[in-house]
Protein backbone atom coordinates (compact mmCIF):
# COMPACT_ATOMS: atom_id res chain seq x y z
CA UNK A 1 0.00 0.00 0.00
CA UNK A 2 1.86 3.89 -1.01
CA UNK A 3 1.90 6.41 1.58
CA UNK A 4 -0.67 8.12 0.12
CA UNK A 5 -3.32 5.31 0.24
CA UNK A 6 -1.96 4.64 3.78
CA UNK A 7 -2.89 8.10 4.58
CA UNK A 8 -5.74 8.35 3.32
CA UNK A 9 -7.23 5.29 4.88
CA UNK A 10 -6.01 6.30 8.27
CA UNK A 11 -8.00 9.66 8.12
CA UNK A 12 -11.24 8.07 7.23
CA UNK A 13 -11.09 5.52 9.68
CA UNK A 14 -10.10 8.45 12.44
CA UNK A 15 -13.11 8.64 14.76
CA UNK A 16 -15.09 11.99 14.90
CA UNK A 17 -12.88 13.26 11.41
CA UNK A 18 -16.14 15.43 10.81
CA UNK A 19 -15.29 16.85 14.36
CA UNK A 20 -12.23 17.74 13.98
CA UNK A 21 -12.30 19.22 10.29
CA UNK A 22 -15.10 21.17 11.71
CA UNK A 23 -12.97 22.46 14.50
CA UNK A 24 -9.93 22.95 12.12
CA UNK A 25 -11.89 25.31 9.87
CA UNK A 26 -13.92 27.00 12.92
CA UNK A 27 -9.79 28.37 14.12
CA UNK A 28 -8.99 28.89 10.45
CA UNK A 29 -11.86 31.44 10.15
CA UNK A 30 -11.61 32.88 13.58
CA UNK A 31 -7.61 33.58 13.51
CA UNK A 32 -8.07 35.14 10.07
CA UNK A 33 -11.52 36.64 10.35
CA UNK A 34 -9.58 38.26 13.11
CA UNK A 35 -6.58 39.55 11.53
CA UNK A 36 -8.56 40.81 8.26
CA UNK A 37 -10.94 42.85 10.49
CA UNK A 38 -8.36 44.69 12.32
CA UNK A 39 -7.10 46.01 9.14
CA UNK A 40 -10.03 48.24 9.26
CA UNK A 41 -10.68 47.85 5.99
CA UNK A 42 -13.98 48.72 3.78
CA UNK A 43 -16.89 46.42 5.17
CA UNK A 44 -17.50 44.58 1.53
CA UNK A 45 -14.08 44.26 0.81
CA UNK A 46 -13.88 42.78 4.13
CA UNK A 47 -16.60 40.80 4.09
CA UNK A 48 -15.72 39.59 0.28
CA UNK A 49 -12.54 38.28 1.81
CA UNK A 50 -14.09 36.60 4.78
CA UNK A 51 -16.82 35.17 2.45
CA UNK A 52 -13.57 33.80 0.02
CA UNK A 53 -11.60 32.20 2.75
CA UNK A 54 -15.18 30.35 3.76
CA UNK A 55 -15.28 29.03 0.77
CA UNK A 56 -11.95 28.18 -0.69
CA UNK A 57 -10.32 26.82 3.50
CA UNK A 58 -6.83 27.03 3.40
CA UNK A 59 -6.04 27.52 -0.07
CA UNK A 60 -8.13 31.26 0.40
CA UNK A 61 -5.36 31.66 3.14
CA UNK A 62 -3.08 31.12 -0.02
CA UNK A 63 -4.43 33.87 -2.23
CA UNK A 64 -4.68 36.29 0.48
CA UNK A 65 -1.63 36.18 1.50
CA UNK A 66 0.12 36.62 -2.09
CA UNK A 67 -2.74 39.13 -3.48
CA UNK A 68 -4.83 40.63 -0.23
CA UNK A 69 -4.74 43.91 0.59
CA UNK A 70 -1.68 44.86 2.57
CA UNK A 71 -0.27 48.25 4.63
CA UNK A 72 3.35 48.69 4.27
CA UNK A 73 5.53 51.27 6.22
CA UNK A 74 8.05 52.46 4.35
CA UNK A 75 11.15 55.25 4.66
CA UNK A 76 9.41 58.14 3.00
CA UNK A 77 11.12 61.24 2.73
CA UNK A 78 7.80 63.11 2.98
CA UNK A 79 7.58 62.16 6.23
CA UNK A 80 11.09 64.00 7.25
CA UNK A 81 12.47 66.08 4.69
CA UNK A 82 13.42 68.53 7.04
CA UNK A 83 15.42 65.70 8.39
CA UNK A 84 16.74 64.74 5.48
CA UNK A 85 17.70 67.82 3.96
CA UNK A 86 15.48 67.26 1.03
CA UNK A 87 12.53 69.83 1.99
CA UNK A 88 13.74 72.91 0.44
CA UNK A 89 13.43 70.66 -2.79
CA UNK A 90 9.76 70.13 -2.35
CA UNK A 91 9.02 72.77 -4.68
CA UNK A 92 7.92 76.95 -4.52
CA UNK A 93 4.68 77.04 -3.01
CA UNK A 94 2.37 78.89 -6.05
CA UNK A 95 -0.73 80.47 -4.11
CA UNK A 96 -3.70 78.89 -6.23
CA UNK A 97 -6.52 81.56 -5.05
CA UNK A 98 -8.81 79.91 -7.59
CA UNK A 99 -8.74 76.04 -6.07
CA UNK A 100 -7.25 76.82 -2.84
CA UNK A 101 -9.08 74.04 -0.82
CA UNK A 102 -8.25 71.29 -3.50
CA UNK A 103 -4.67 72.63 -3.51
CA UNK A 104 -4.70 72.35 0.52
CA UNK A 105 -5.83 68.82 0.27
CA UNK A 106 -3.86 67.90 -2.30
CA UNK A 107 -0.63 68.95 -0.43
CA UNK A 108 -2.50 67.59 3.17
CA UNK A 109 -2.67 64.29 1.44
CA UNK A 110 0.73 63.81 -0.51
CA UNK A 111 3.21 66.31 0.96
CA UNK A 112 3.77 68.22 -2.46
CA UNK A 113 2.69 71.67 -2.48
CA UNK A 114 0.97 73.04 -5.71
CA UNK A 115 3.38 74.50 -8.00
CA UNK A 116 3.57 75.78 -11.37
CA UNK A 117 5.15 74.79 -15.15
CA UNK A 118 6.37 77.18 -17.95
CA UNK A 119 5.14 74.88 -20.40
CA UNK A 120 2.85 71.57 -21.11
CA UNK A 121 2.97 69.75 -23.79
CA UNK A 122 0.23 66.94 -24.45
CA UNK A 123 1.27 64.22 -26.19
CA UNK A 124 -1.45 61.64 -27.50
CA UNK A 125 -0.42 57.81 -28.28
CA UNK A 126 3.40 56.24 -27.87
CA UNK A 127 4.83 57.51 -31.10
CA UNK A 128 4.75 61.48 -30.56
CA UNK A 129 5.85 60.41 -26.66
CA UNK A 130 8.88 57.92 -27.66
CA UNK A 131 9.65 60.98 -30.17
CA UNK A 132 9.60 63.72 -27.95
CA UNK A 133 11.47 61.97 -24.79
CA UNK A 134 14.54 60.36 -27.21
CA UNK A 135 14.37 64.36 -27.92
CA UNK A 136 14.97 65.38 -24.41
CA UNK A 137 17.28 62.38 -23.45
CA UNK A 138 19.57 63.07 -26.32
CA UNK A 139 19.87 66.74 -24.90
CA UNK A 140 20.47 65.90 -21.56
CA UNK A 141 23.65 67.53 -19.72
CA UNK A 142 23.70 65.94 -16.04
CA UNK A 143 21.24 63.02 -15.38
CA UNK A 144 18.10 61.57 -16.78
CA UNK A 145 15.69 59.66 -14.47
CA UNK A 146 13.01 57.01 -15.36
CA UNK A 147 10.28 54.92 -13.33
CA UNK A 148 8.18 52.42 -14.99
CA UNK A 149 5.86 50.12 -14.98
CA UNK A 150 6.30 48.33 -18.49
CA UNK A 151 9.55 48.20 -20.28
CA UNK A 152 9.76 45.72 -22.65
CA UNK A 153 12.93 44.20 -24.50
CA UNK A 154 11.22 44.84 -28.49
CA UNK A 155 11.74 47.33 -30.69
CA UNK A 156 10.56 50.50 -29.05
CA UNK A 157 12.22 49.25 -25.30
CA UNK A 158 15.16 48.43 -27.40
CA UNK A 159 15.37 51.67 -29.11
CA UNK A 160 15.05 53.94 -25.86
CA UNK A 161 17.28 51.32 -23.53
CA UNK A 162 19.99 52.26 -26.37
CA UNK A 163 19.17 56.30 -26.28
CA UNK A 164 20.44 55.73 -22.39
CA UNK A 165 23.30 53.49 -23.14
CA UNK A 166 25.01 56.52 -25.69
CA UNK A 167 24.03 59.05 -22.71
CA UNK A 168 25.74 57.17 -20.17
CA UNK A 169 28.36 56.53 -22.14
CA UNK A 170 28.95 60.11 -22.59
CA UNK A 171 29.09 60.50 -18.71
CA UNK A 172 25.44 61.40 -18.02
CA UNK A 173 24.30 59.71 -14.94
CA UNK A 174 21.07 57.18 -15.99
CA UNK A 175 18.74 55.61 -13.16
CA UNK A 176 16.27 53.39 -14.59
CA UNK A 177 14.25 52.29 -11.98
CA UNK A 178 11.32 49.25 -13.14
CA UNK A 179 8.29 47.48 -11.45
CA UNK A 180 9.94 44.00 -10.98
CA UNK A 181 6.50 42.59 -11.96
CA UNK A 182 5.41 45.08 -14.71
CA UNK A 183 8.50 44.64 -16.47
CA UNK A 184 9.43 41.06 -15.52
CA UNK A 185 10.35 40.36 -19.09
CA UNK A 186 13.44 42.83 -19.01
CA UNK A 187 16.21 40.04 -18.56
CA UNK A 188 19.88 41.10 -17.20
CA UNK A 189 21.16 40.30 -20.39
CA UNK A 190 18.91 43.34 -21.88
CA UNK A 191 20.06 45.72 -19.01
CA UNK A 192 24.02 44.91 -18.85
CA UNK A 193 24.58 47.01 -21.64
CA UNK A 194 23.19 50.05 -20.13
CA UNK A 195 24.91 48.82 -16.50
CA UNK A 196 28.42 48.22 -18.38
CA UNK A 197 28.06 51.69 -19.73
CA UNK A 198 28.37 53.29 -16.29
CA UNK A 199 23.63 53.28 -15.91
CA UNK A 200 21.83 52.46 -12.90
CA UNK A 201 19.22 49.65 -12.80
CA UNK A 202 16.93 48.94 -9.27
CA UNK A 203 13.94 46.88 -9.41
CA UNK A 204 10.89 48.39 -6.83
CA UNK A 205 9.39 45.82 -5.01
CA UNK A 206 11.41 42.57 -6.37
CA UNK A 207 9.29 39.40 -6.01
CA UNK A 208 11.57 37.53 -3.14
CA UNK A 209 9.81 34.89 -1.25
CA UNK A 210 10.71 35.04 2.71
CA UNK A 211 9.51 32.46 5.15
CA UNK A 212 6.43 33.79 7.22
CA UNK A 213 6.66 37.36 5.30
CA UNK A 214 3.61 38.15 3.45
CA UNK A 215 5.43 39.02 -0.67
CA UNK A 216 4.55 42.45 -2.47
CA UNK A 217 3.80 40.75 -5.04
CA UNK A 218 0.22 42.77 -5.35
CA UNK A 219 1.80 46.15 -4.39
CA UNK A 220 3.39 47.52 -7.93
CA UNK A 221 4.75 50.92 -8.81
CA UNK A 222 2.22 52.06 -11.40
CA UNK A 223 4.20 55.11 -12.16
CA UNK A 224 5.33 56.42 -15.99
CA UNK A 225 7.85 59.27 -14.31
CA UNK A 226 10.80 60.43 -16.70
CA UNK A 227 12.99 63.58 -15.03
CA UNK A 228 15.85 65.05 -17.36
CA UNK A 229 17.88 67.42 -15.76
CA UNK A 230 15.64 68.52 -13.29
CA UNK A 231 14.02 70.61 -15.35
CA UNK A 232 12.22 68.48 -17.87
CA UNK A 233 10.07 66.45 -16.77
CA UNK A 234 6.99 63.26 -18.47
CA UNK A 235 4.05 62.06 -16.70
CA UNK A 236 0.84 59.96 -17.84
CA UNK A 237 -0.10 56.84 -18.74
CA UNK A 238 2.12 55.22 -21.46
CA UNK A 239 4.45 52.41 -20.52
CA UNK A 240 7.54 51.76 -23.27
CA UNK A 241 6.55 48.67 -25.28
CA UNK A 242 5.55 48.22 -28.54
CA UNK A 243 1.86 47.38 -27.61
CA UNK A 244 1.52 51.80 -27.19
CA UNK A 245 3.54 52.13 -30.43
CA UNK A 246 1.24 52.82 -32.82
CA UNK A 247 3.92 53.07 -35.67
CA UNK A 248 4.70 48.91 -35.28
CA UNK A 249 1.07 48.09 -34.45
CA UNK A 250 -2.01 48.66 -36.00
CA UNK A 251 -4.03 48.01 -32.70
CA UNK A 252 -1.84 50.15 -30.35
CA UNK A 253 -3.45 51.09 -27.03
CA UNK A 254 -4.73 54.40 -27.54
CA UNK A 255 -3.22 56.64 -24.71
CA UNK A 256 -2.15 60.20 -23.25
CA UNK A 257 0.99 61.42 -21.74
CA UNK A 258 2.67 65.41 -21.28
CA UNK A 259 5.89 66.62 -21.38
CA UNK A 260 6.21 69.95 -18.80
CA UNK A 261 9.11 72.02 -17.80
CA UNK A 262 9.17 74.76 -15.00
CA UNK A 263 9.20 74.32 -11.07
CA UNK A 264 6.81 71.34 -11.09
CA UNK A 265 9.45 68.92 -11.84
CA UNK A 266 11.15 69.62 -8.57
CA UNK A 267 8.20 67.69 -7.62
CA UNK A 268 8.45 64.90 -9.93
CA UNK A 269 12.12 64.88 -8.97
CA UNK A 270 11.22 64.44 -5.79
CA UNK A 271 8.77 61.61 -6.24
CA UNK A 272 11.65 59.85 -8.14
CA UNK A 273 14.02 60.10 -5.39
CA UNK A 274 11.49 59.09 -2.89
CA UNK A 275 11.21 55.69 -4.56
CA UNK A 276 14.69 55.31 -5.59
CA UNK A 277 16.17 55.82 -1.95
CA UNK A 278 13.00 53.64 -1.15
CA UNK A 279 13.98 50.62 -3.88
CA UNK A 280 17.33 50.47 -3.19
CA UNK A 281 18.22 51.63 0.25
CA UNK A 282 20.99 54.27 -0.21
CA UNK A 283 21.59 57.75 1.44
CA UNK A 284 19.09 61.23 0.27
CA UNK A 285 21.97 63.09 0.39
CA UNK A 286 23.75 60.99 -2.71
CA UNK A 287 20.91 63.57 -4.42
CA UNK A 288 21.67 66.84 -2.88
CA UNK A 289 23.49 67.96 -5.53
CA UNK A 290 22.43 71.52 -6.95
CA UNK A 291 22.60 69.69 -10.33
CA UNK A 292 19.23 67.71 -9.48
CA UNK A 293 17.28 70.96 -8.57
CA UNK A 294 17.96 73.88 -10.51
CA UNK A 295 16.24 76.77 -9.89
CA UNK A 296 12.85 77.54 -12.45
CA UNK A 297 10.84 80.75 -13.12
CA UNK A 298 7.12 80.57 -11.65
CA UNK A 299 5.00 79.55 -14.53
CA UNK A 300 1.75 81.11 -15.55
CA UNK A 301 0.24 77.18 -15.55
CA UNK A 302 -0.54 75.97 -11.70
CA UNK A 303 0.13 72.29 -11.22
CA UNK A 304 0.66 69.87 -8.75
CA UNK A 305 2.37 66.58 -8.27
CA UNK A 306 -0.45 64.28 -6.78
CA UNK A 307 0.62 60.43 -5.57
CA UNK A 308 -0.85 57.47 -3.68
CA UNK A 309 0.09 54.33 -2.96
CA UNK A 310 -0.33 51.28 0.63
CA UNK A 311 2.14 53.45 2.15
CA UNK A 312 -0.38 55.85 2.88
CA UNK A 313 -4.09 55.39 3.88
CA UNK A 314 -5.28 58.37 2.30
CA UNK A 315 -5.81 57.20 -1.44
CA UNK A 316 -4.96 61.05 -2.61
CA UNK A 317 -5.24 60.48 -5.81
CA UNK A 318 -9.09 58.91 -5.44
CA UNK A 319 -9.57 61.52 -2.99
CA UNK A 320 -8.61 64.23 -5.25
CA UNK A 321 -10.88 63.21 -8.51
CA UNK A 322 -14.17 63.05 -5.64
CA UNK A 323 -13.10 66.24 -4.84
CA UNK A 324 -12.61 68.06 -8.39
CA UNK A 325 -15.81 66.19 -9.37
CA UNK A 326 -17.61 68.07 -6.24
CA UNK A 327 -16.11 71.35 -7.24
CA UNK A 328 -16.93 71.25 -10.89
CA UNK A 329 -20.03 73.95 -11.52
CA UNK A 330 -20.35 73.11 -15.49
CA UNK A 331 -18.79 69.78 -16.86
CA UNK A 332 -17.36 66.37 -15.88
CA UNK A 333 -15.42 64.03 -18.01
CA UNK A 334 -13.70 61.01 -16.98
CA UNK A 335 -11.61 58.96 -19.23
CA UNK A 336 -10.09 55.37 -17.79
CA UNK A 337 -9.46 51.99 -18.71
CA UNK A 338 -10.86 50.52 -16.02
CA UNK A 339 -13.92 51.25 -14.25
CA UNK A 340 -14.71 49.80 -10.73
CA UNK A 341 -15.95 52.99 -8.92
CA UNK A 342 -16.18 52.90 -4.99
CA UNK A 343 -19.10 54.60 -3.25
CA UNK A 344 -18.01 57.93 -3.13
CA UNK A 345 -17.02 58.26 -6.61
CA UNK A 346 -20.34 56.72 -8.10
CA UNK A 347 -21.77 59.21 -5.88
CA UNK A 348 -19.94 61.80 -6.99
CA UNK A 349 -20.61 61.04 -10.82
CA UNK A 350 -24.15 60.66 -10.12
CA UNK A 351 -24.58 63.99 -8.25
CA UNK A 352 -22.82 65.75 -10.96
CA UNK A 353 -25.22 64.51 -13.90
CA UNK A 354 -28.29 64.45 -11.65
CA UNK A 355 -27.31 68.61 -10.92
CA UNK A 356 -27.42 69.12 -14.34
CA UNK A 357 -23.60 69.29 -15.26
CA UNK A 358 -21.88 67.79 -18.47
CA UNK A 359 -21.24 64.35 -17.11
CA UNK A 360 -19.26 62.00 -19.61
CA UNK A 361 -17.76 58.75 -18.76
CA UNK A 362 -15.54 57.29 -21.29
CA UNK A 363 -14.28 53.67 -21.28
CA UNK A 364 -13.00 51.14 -23.65
CA UNK A 365 -15.55 48.42 -25.47
CA UNK A 366 -13.12 45.55 -23.94
CA UNK A 367 -10.44 46.01 -22.06
CA UNK A 368 -7.41 43.98 -21.58
CA UNK A 369 -9.32 42.39 -18.59
CA UNK A 370 -12.60 41.19 -19.30
CA UNK A 371 -13.51 40.60 -15.40
CA UNK A 372 -13.01 44.11 -14.95
CA UNK A 373 -14.75 45.26 -18.10
CA UNK A 374 -18.03 43.21 -17.42
CA UNK A 375 -17.49 44.76 -13.39
CA UNK A 376 -17.32 48.38 -15.24
CA UNK A 377 -20.54 47.40 -17.20
CA UNK A 378 -22.51 46.55 -14.25
CA UNK A 379 -22.39 50.42 -12.94
CA UNK A 380 -23.60 51.35 -16.49
CA UNK A 381 -27.81 51.48 -15.36
CA UNK A 382 -27.17 53.71 -12.48
CA UNK A 383 -25.09 56.28 -14.03
CA UNK A 384 -27.04 56.40 -17.20
CA UNK A 385 -30.36 57.16 -14.72
CA UNK A 386 -28.82 60.02 -13.36
CA UNK A 387 -28.04 61.41 -16.54
CA UNK A 388 -24.35 60.64 -17.38
CA UNK A 389 -23.58 60.32 -20.56
CA UNK A 390 -21.73 56.82 -20.83
CA UNK A 391 -19.26 56.17 -24.29
CA UNK A 392 -16.91 53.19 -25.15
CA UNK A 393 -14.05 53.74 -27.35
CA UNK A 394 -12.90 51.02 -29.95
CA UNK A 395 -11.54 49.11 -31.48
CA UNK A 396 -8.25 50.24 -30.09
CA UNK A 397 -7.88 49.70 -26.50
CA UNK A 398 -8.14 53.07 -24.56
CA UNK A 399 -5.68 53.72 -22.12
CA UNK A 400 -6.30 57.25 -21.42
CA UNK A 401 -6.48 57.97 -17.41
CA UNK A 402 -7.63 61.57 -17.28
CA UNK A 403 -10.65 63.48 -15.32
CA UNK A 404 -10.92 67.11 -16.84
CA UNK A 405 -14.08 69.64 -14.97
CA UNK A 406 -14.93 72.96 -15.96
CA UNK A 407 -12.81 74.86 -18.38
CA UNK A 408 -9.60 75.07 -16.07
CA UNK A 409 -9.00 71.92 -13.80
CA UNK A 410 -7.70 68.22 -15.21
CA UNK A 411 -5.99 65.31 -13.57
CA UNK A 412 -3.73 63.40 -16.15
CA UNK A 413 -1.18 60.07 -14.92
CA UNK A 414 -1.31 57.08 -14.22
CA UNK A 415 -4.09 55.81 -11.94
CA UNK A 416 -7.02 54.32 -13.22
CA UNK A 417 -10.18 54.55 -11.67
CA UNK A 418 -10.52 51.17 -9.88
CA UNK A 419 -9.97 50.01 -6.51
CA UNK A 420 -6.39 48.74 -7.59
CA UNK A 421 -5.18 52.21 -8.47
CA UNK A 422 -7.26 53.74 -5.14
CA UNK A 423 -5.72 51.34 -2.97
CA UNK A 424 -3.25 48.99 -3.84
CA UNK A 425 -0.52 50.40 -6.71
CA UNK A 426 1.77 53.17 -6.54
CA UNK A 427 0.71 55.84 -8.87
CA UNK A 428 1.41 59.59 -9.88
CA UNK A 429 -1.02 61.83 -11.66
CA UNK A 430 -0.79 65.68 -12.82
CA UNK A 431 -3.14 68.33 -11.65
CA UNK A 432 -3.27 71.31 -13.84
CA UNK A 433 -5.07 74.86 -13.38
CA UNK A 434 -5.08 76.14 -16.46
CA UNK A 435 -7.92 77.13 -19.11
CA UNK A 436 -5.26 76.60 -21.93
CA UNK A 437 -4.44 73.49 -21.26
CA UNK A 438 -7.71 72.48 -20.24
CA UNK A 439 -8.87 73.70 -23.61
CA UNK A 440 -6.63 71.32 -25.80
CA UNK A 441 -7.46 68.57 -23.92
CA UNK A 442 -11.42 69.30 -23.96
CA UNK A 443 -10.73 69.03 -28.15
CA UNK A 444 -9.02 65.62 -27.95
CA UNK A 445 -11.94 64.41 -25.68
CA UNK A 446 -14.53 65.40 -27.91
CA UNK A 447 -12.77 63.57 -31.04
CA UNK A 448 -12.44 60.78 -28.35
CA UNK A 449 -16.11 60.78 -27.69
CA UNK A 450 -16.64 61.61 -31.49
CA UNK A 451 -15.10 58.24 -32.28
CA UNK A 452 -16.95 55.86 -29.66
CA UNK A 453 -20.57 54.39 -29.43
CA UNK A 454 -22.81 55.75 -26.84
CA UNK A 455 -24.48 53.47 -24.42
CA UNK A 456 -28.22 53.85 -24.00
CA UNK A 457 -30.43 53.03 -20.89
CA UNK A 458 -32.85 50.94 -23.48
CA UNK A 459 -29.96 48.55 -25.03
CA UNK A 460 -30.70 45.16 -25.41
CA UNK A 461 -29.22 43.25 -22.32
CA UNK A 462 -29.65 39.07 -22.35
CA UNK A 463 -29.54 37.16 -18.88
CA UNK A 464 -27.03 34.99 -19.64
CA UNK A 465 -24.46 37.33 -22.16
CA UNK A 466 -24.63 40.41 -20.22
CA UNK A 467 -26.64 40.62 -16.62
CA UNK A 468 -25.28 37.57 -14.76
CA UNK A 469 -22.14 37.86 -16.08
CA UNK A 470 -21.97 41.67 -14.98
CA UNK A 471 -23.85 40.73 -11.78
CA UNK A 472 -21.26 38.30 -10.16
CA UNK A 473 -17.74 40.37 -11.84
CA UNK A 474 -19.95 43.11 -9.30
CA UNK A 475 -19.25 40.97 -6.43
CA UNK A 476 -15.95 40.53 -7.24
CA UNK A 477 -15.56 44.34 -7.63
CA UNK A 478 -13.87 44.98 -3.84
CA UNK A 479 -11.27 42.24 -4.65
CA UNK A 480 -10.14 43.50 -8.40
Amino acid sequence: MTFPHALWSWLVDLPRLGLYLLVAWLLYMIGLGVWIVLQKREPVATLSWLMSLALLPYVGFLIYFLLGPQKIQRQRLRRGRSRSGLEQFAGPLVGDSQGLELARLGQATTGLPPSSATSVDWLVDGQATYESLLQAIAASRHHIHLEYYIWNPDRTGLRLRDALIERARAGIKVRLLLDAVGAGRMRRRHLQPLLDAGGEVAWFHPTRFRPFTRPWVNLRSHRKIVVIDGSTGFIGGINVTDEENEALVADAYRDLHMRMEGAIVRSLQLVFVEDWVYAIGCEPRVFSAAAYWPDAPVGSIGAQVLVSGPDSSWEAIHRMQVAAIHEARRRVWLVTPYFVPGEAARMALTSAALGGLDTRLLVPRWSDSKLVTLAGRSYFDELLKAGVKVYEYGPRMLHTKALLTDEDLCLVGSANFDHRSFRLNFEASMLLRDRGSCYALARHLEGEFARSRRVRLDRPLGLWRHRLPEAFARLLSPLL
